[in-house]
């Protein structure tokens, strides 16, 4: 008896051994397989939100500087639902393109993705907690940020989308150099996020980092 469960103990090590490298291996799979979770369409839609985001705030903002709340408030939505539209995307196409490795490669893509997300939010928080008289560098900020996910997310993605990455870089290190002479401006927000996102739908579908439906 004693032999039986010690064998079975040794099956059961032998077992989670497997499962962990089966595991091991799908996320080393999962990094070196191209991602092909994104659409142009999406990456359209978002670029057409970011500058109706802006049309609203030259609407209703028209002094952004005197309300930096709603200023922030108002990108941090067009943020999430431009999150959400690529999201909810990424998640049908993967499971299409990827099949059983899709939980993989989106993970995959967030944990490019993420940090740059999050460093974004806290320095937001920081500045509007600690230091609002630089609320102004938030635009170029925030599209510094996203330059750096997105040439951390490029590993996985065809070599042409790493302009995608200059773009952003580029906007936001203008926007740093000139955003204080016209703090907060919608098209500080606007033409950079609308031109990137629209840039951006215009490289997956030339290039084709997309499933074989778009």
């Amino acid at each position: 008896m004693y032999f039986t469960l010690q064998s079975m103990g040794h099956a059961m090590q032998d077992l989670e051994h497997a499962l962990s490298d089966i595991k091991t291996l799908r996320s080393q799979l999962a990094r070196s397989t191209p991602f092909r979770g994104y659409s142009a369409s999406a990456f359209a839609a978002t670029g057409i939100l970011a500058m109706a985001a802006a049309g609203v705030q030259t609407w209703l903002l028209p002094q952004p500087n005197r309300d930096v709340e709603s200023f922030v408030a108002l990108w941090v939505i067009t943020a999430m639902l431009a999150g959400l539209i690529i999201g909810l995307d990424v998640i049908a196409r993967s499971r299409r393109a990827h099949l059983g490795l899709a939980n993989e490669m989106i993970y995959t893509a967030l944990e490019q993705l993420l940090p740059a997300g999050v460093a974004g939010a806290l320095l937001t928080y920081v500045i509007l907690r600690f230091a609002p008289e630089v609320a102004w560098m938030l635009p170029g900020l925030w599209q510094v940020m996203l330059s750096l996910g997105i040439f951390a997310a490029c590993r996985s993605l065809p070599a042409p989308l790493v302009s995608l990455g200059v773009w952003y870089l580029a906007t936001g290190l203008v926007c740093l150099a000139v955003g204080h002479d016209f703090p907060l401006s919608a098209l500080a927000m606007g033409v950079p996020f609308g031109v990137g996102q629209l840039l951006a739908a215009g490289l997956i579908h030339k290039y084709g980092v997309v499933d074989g439906d778009e």
